[in-house]
């Protein structure tokens, strides 16, 4: 089924859920608002009288649902002037809330009736749409789940009841998906996470500000220090900023403006400066730029940047390391001439598929672009703009990349060129991105002595391959199911030996992989052999050795693999040259 007609199915689906919701329970909910989503749709209800929604009434609430799919109701849209909204809507804040903010943005008022409007038994909600045409064509639909959600991801608003649900064309499709959420529960990395060590979260430090034990921090440094490495071949420098900066910093660069509320307020004991928890690294970088002379021989100047970086992310809206309040990105700002652009983004592009390919995932591109029904939300000469939207096409098919547009996902300084890989679910994440700026040279009067000897504008490329190491790690927990690669896993190699009569032997074999700096751990538990096993295929350790009189006697170790693979024996040599060579290869 095509995407724009999924997202009508699954829109359709949420409004038959909230006429059911109404019928099951008259006057004790106040419908919230409720979007279509990439796994299905969800609804959020304010409830009264003390009402209590469980997923216990899942059972009831769907019999409801298909009640009304079986009534083949139509859809029908009506455009509204604000007036009449509220009239329709009077004693529903949430919608009283939508319908001035369309009337202040002059945007067009609809509503979409379920059934025969205004008669008896039809439904009504303020919605832009799209629908499906009646509701016999909702073939399989479920609800998966009930969470608390406040209105606008606010704490300081009431805290509404959501409900997620799903909903397909065939019944076979349905089952796929639902069996895809399932395995996406097992693989949720705030559980794995807090399974395998490695990473939690305090009250005490508060939300949104992961603590990363040794397991994680690992996983965290080896990520950062791979994209490191191929910086430094491909000439990068890295540099390293403050994580505060004054507030004229960010008018300058039109972040003040354009991201104040997204931002941390730094207060000083000692001077009345506003200052603020940087969210990025570019303006600062511009700064290093500017502060000498640079000639038209300097250029290209890489700078790449690990820095700490903090936004002010609404507490509903935080998600474990997917969302948080503190995170890192591999950032790397090009100052370079025009004429350089090309070469420049083409490695970028280069470095980051060669990454990608690391970790065997498919991706495409996202050319994101201005909104153009909200010009005023991006800085700069409409006509640069059209220029860079322009050239970046030409980049990604000269690259033969395979890109969808994206209006409206611009920088506010920069269309990008983002990356989305798709995970072993087939989830999409957004990573990467590039971009070409000529906002922030130009905002901060950057300048370089061109050959001829006059004053010449760089122009500014924006580029992170990884993105947020936290963003990847959640990516990565995930896609491996916290099954990592050896090159990535924490511990490589645990040792299992069968009894104290092979615990010496077990010893000198795990030095032996020490000193090769192979990452192992003996367990001298007086466990069974069988539990041993077991623990560490749970831990998800990549390899297994099992040693027993025999092994000790034929001076060799029995390997066994993750995922219950006897690779039979060999000498702790022959072993240890092959966990090397899986790691100098990044195998998967």
């Amino acid at each position: 089924m095509e995407e724009n007609n999924l997202n009508a199915l699954r829109h359709s689906a949420e409004h038959v859920l909230t006429q059911a919701m109404e019928r099951l329970w008259p006057g004790q909910i106040v419908k919230a608002m409720g979007p279509s989503i990439e796994t299905g749709f969800y609804f959020d209800f304010d409830t009264t009288n003390g009402l209590k929604i469980s997923e216990d009434d899942f059972p009831k609430i769907e019999k409801e649902m298909r009640k009304i799919v079986e009534s083949n109701l139509p859809f029908e849209k009506m455009i509204v002037t604000p007036e009449r909204a509220r009239e329709m809507f009077a004693d529903n804040p949430y919608k009283l809330e939508w319908i001035d903010k369309a009337e202040k943005e002059k945007e067009e008022i609809s509503v979409y009736w379920t059934g025969d409007p205004g008669k008896g038994g039809s439904f009504v909600d303020v919605c832009a749409g799209p629908h499906i045409a009646k509701t016999i064509e909702i073939k399989a639909f479920k609800l998966l789940s009930i969470a608390g959600a406040y209105w606008h991801g606010d704490e300081k608003n009431k805290m509404l009841t959501r409900i997620y649900g799903t909903a397909f064309e065939t019944q076979e499709e349905l089952e796929k998906q639902v069996s895809l959420l399932e395995e996406a529960k097992k693989r949720d990395h705030r559980k794995l996470g807090k399974e395998q060590d490695l990473f939690s979260f305090s009250d005490l430090i508060g939300s949104g500000l992961p603590l990363y034990s040794p397991k994680g921090a690992f996983i965290r440094r080896t990520l950062n220090n791979y994209v490191e490495e191929m910086q430094i071949k491909e000439g990068y420098t890295q540099v390293w900023t403050p994580q505060i900066a004054k507030a004229e910093l960010f008018k300058t660069s039109g972040h003040y403006d354009k991201y104040k509320d997204s931002m941390f307020r730094v207060v000083s004991n000692f001077s009345d400066e506003e200052m603020f928890l940087k969210p990025m690294n570019c303006p600062q970088h511009t700064q290093i730029y500017a502060s000498q002379s640079r000639s038209y021989r300097d250029l290209p100047l890489r700078l790449t940047d690990f820095a700490m970086l903090y936004r002010d992310e609404k507490p509903g809206e935080l998600s474990g390391l997917g969302r948080a309040r503190a995170f890192s990105q591999d950032d790397c700002h090009i100052f370079c001439r025009e004429d350089q652009v090309d070469a420049e983004i083409d490695m970028a592009l280069q470095m980051t598929k060669k990454i990608m390919n690391t970790f065997g995932f498919k991706y495409k591109y996202r050319l994101s672009t201005r909104d153009p029904q909200h010009p005023e939300k991006f800085l700069g000469d409409p006509k640069m703009w059209d220029k860079v939207e322009k050239w970046a096409e030409i980049i990604m098919e000269r690259n033969e990349i395979e890109y969808f547009q994206g209006p409206g996902e611009a920088a506010f300084y920069a269309p990008k060129m983002d990356l989305i890989a798709t995970d072993a679910l087939g989830r999409d994440w957004q990573l990467s991105t590039v971009q070409i700026d000529y906002v922030m040279p130009e905002r901060f009067n950057l300048v370089y002595t061109d050959q001829d000897g006059t004053q010449k504008r760089p122009v500014m490329l924006h580029r992170a391959i990884i993105g947020s190491a936290e963003r990847m790690m959640m990516v990565l927990i995930e896609h491996f199911g916290g099954a990592f690669p050896v090159w990535l896993s924490p511990i490589q190699v645990e040792i299992l030996p069968i009894s104290e009569k092979t615990i010496d032997y077990a010893e000198s074999v795990y030095k032996k992989l020490l000193e090769k700096g192979i990452r192992v751990e003996l367990n001298r538990d007086a466990d069974s052999l069988g539990k041993k096993i077991r623990n560490a295929e749970a831990s998800k350790v990549p390899y297994m050795l099992i040693i027993g009189e025999k092994e000790v006697e034929a001076n060799h170790v029995s390997v066994r693999q993750r995922g219950q693979k006897d690779l039979g024996t060999m000498s702790t040599d022959d072993f240890a040259k092959k966990i090397l060579t899986e790691v100098e290869n990044r195998s998967l």
